[in-house]
């Protein structure tokens, strides 16, 4: 959609999958190669860079792409040329990039997996495509999308009964658009849509008894005073400053607990609402001792609050 409203609809849209081929043959599949530049080149071959000159070129998978050759690449992007494997001309490269990745490309940098630089050079302008779980008013309209087009296809006229549907619009869809798109397939192939509504409610079932149970931690917990024996020295070396800063650090666990639970443990996007950067938020998560799905700092007492939430497949928690 992106390439067909753009001023380069006329130009070729090249599409590369990253992940499905081994660092040697990315690049070469990238950047071309010249006869004779390793083993088995009997002849020039041209780069996808060159085959989307004046259209789109769409990196699938960019997280995937090995570090020694992100290099490459950003030298691409800053200097729009590069040159074939074992070529000595420059080649003016002219496409728009597009990148896409699943992964979480902010902590890759921090594992130092994915290049900085190239990260910034890549993240102009970001489209941020939530989970289907994140947005299940958008399912009915992939149903009645995919049906159409399976029955078409297969010469069926398979339909979802309003139950069905609110089972699709229920379950998270670990998989995404692919899991949905398989499993409306599979359904219009065999015709039967109750053995697809008996499944999801088997995956439904199945997730609460996995669900741990978290409990609630809203409103903010009591934040005790040191106590040592009773010995009021404990306090008068904390001072009220010491006890301050304590009950501003429980606040802010609250805080984070209370919306990361609300948006499924979606770190980004809580990252967004709290109006901090994705770093300062890990940093946070770090320092108040929470991890997905569990926290390592201190509890409040469960029997203070009775609100208690299921922490659904994959970590993110879903109301009770």
């Amino acid at each position: 959609a992106i390439h067909a409203a753009s001023p380069r609809h006329a130009g070729p849209f090249v599409k590369v999958n990253c992940a499905a081929l081994p660092a040697e043959l990315l690049e070469s599949e990238l950047f071309g190669y010249e006869k004779g530049a390793f083993t088995g080149a009997y002849r020039r071959k041209p780069g996808k860079f060159e085959f989307a000159n004046r259209g789109t070129i769409c990196l699938d998978e960019i997280g995937e792409v090995p570090r020694l050759l992100q290099s490459k690449l950003l030298h691409v992007l800053q200097d729009f040329q590069f040159a074939r494997i074992g070529g000595r001309e420059t080649i003016q490269a002219d496409a728009r990039v597009i990148a896409i990745t699943n992964r979480d490309l902010e902590t890759a940098i921090a594992r130092g997996d994915f290049r900085e630089d190239l990260y910034y050079r890549l993240n102009v302008v970001e489209i941020w495509v939530p989970p289907l779980r994140e947005q299940p008013e958008a399912i009915p309209a992939l149903v009645a999308h995919f049906l159409a087009r399976f029955n078409g296809e297969y010469d069926r006229a398979v339909s979802l009964s309003p139950e069905t549907m609110a089972l699709f619009s229920r379950y998270p869809w670990p998989g995404n658009i692919r899991e949905l798109e398989n499993a409306l397939r599979r359904m219009v192939v065999l015709g039967d849509e109750r053995q697809m509504h008996d499944d999801l409610m088997s995956r439904l079932r199945g997730e609460r008894l996995r669900a741990p149970v978290m409990v609630s931690t809203w409103p903010a917990p009591h934040v005790p005073v040191a106590d040592n024996g009773g010995d009021a020295g404990a306090l008068d070396e904390e001072g009220l400053k010491g006890v301050g800063r304590r009950a501003a650090r429980e606040a802010e666990r609250v805080v984070l607990l209370e919306v990361l639970q609300r948006l499924r443990w979606n770190r980004a996007e809580t990252a967004r609402v709290l109006k901090v950067s994705y770093k300062t938020l890990l940093g946070r998560l770090v320092e108040c001792g929470i991890q997905e799905g569990r926290c390592t700092g201190p509890q409040p007492d469960p029997a203070a609050d009775g609100n208690a939430a299921l922490n659904g497949r994959n970590g993110y928690a879903r109301p009770a």
